[in-house]
């Protein structure tokens, strides 16, 4: 497919939402079920140069890992399948194309503020500003998404796109 078959999403823009964000929000998933599996994640989610501990995890906290990484899978697939499904069923109606995009967006940017606030406000006081001490998971949740939330706003802004809805003006006679 080209860029030209989905106006609402092109070049940067469908690269990164429609296959390398639905891609990485979906990896972690499979990280904390398989491999390394959910004690490594659930020891990556706060920063430490303590070795993941060998003991298994209490139920609880095993359950609610394997919960999150569902909640990363369905945020992939709902991206993945919402915008494919705009594009494939909307070819022709460029406006209705561009608000379904646009509501998925603005949905994973609000998504975007209150994970990068959680992230940040659950880091110890110690780490939290000193950014040379995050670890790859760390650096996901926050640096990661502060770069997708500000790529969702360049969309709305219509940054380097043509808005066939979102700031468009209609001319009246």
């Amino acid at each position: 497919m080209s860029n030209t078959d989905f106006p609402a999403l092109q070049g940067f823009y469908q690269l990164l939402f429609l296959y390398l964000e639905p891609m990485s929000t979906m990896f972690p998933a499979l990280m904390s079920w398989i491999f390394p599996g959910a004690a490594w994640f659930h020891h990556q989610l706060i920063p430490s140069a303590d070795p993941v501990p060998t003991t298994p995890l209490e139920a609880r906290t095993l359950m609610m890992v394997w919960q999150l990484g569902n909640c990363y899978l369905l945020l992939g697939l709902v991206s993945s399948l919402v915008f494919r499904a705009a594009r494939d069923s909307l070819r022709k109606d460029l406006v209705a194309q561009e608000r379904i995009v646009g509501s998925l967006l603005a949905a994973l940017a609000i998504a975007d503020v209150t994970h990068i606030a959680a992230t940040f406000a659950g880091l110890p006081p110690d780490i939290r500003y000193n950014f040379l001490a995050w670890n790859s998971m760390t650096h996901g949740n926050i640096t990661t998404v502060v770069v997708l939330f500000s790529v969702r706003l360049a969309w709305f802004m219509g940054i380097n796109r043509t808005p066939y809805y979102y700031f468009t003006h209609k001319k009246t006679v």
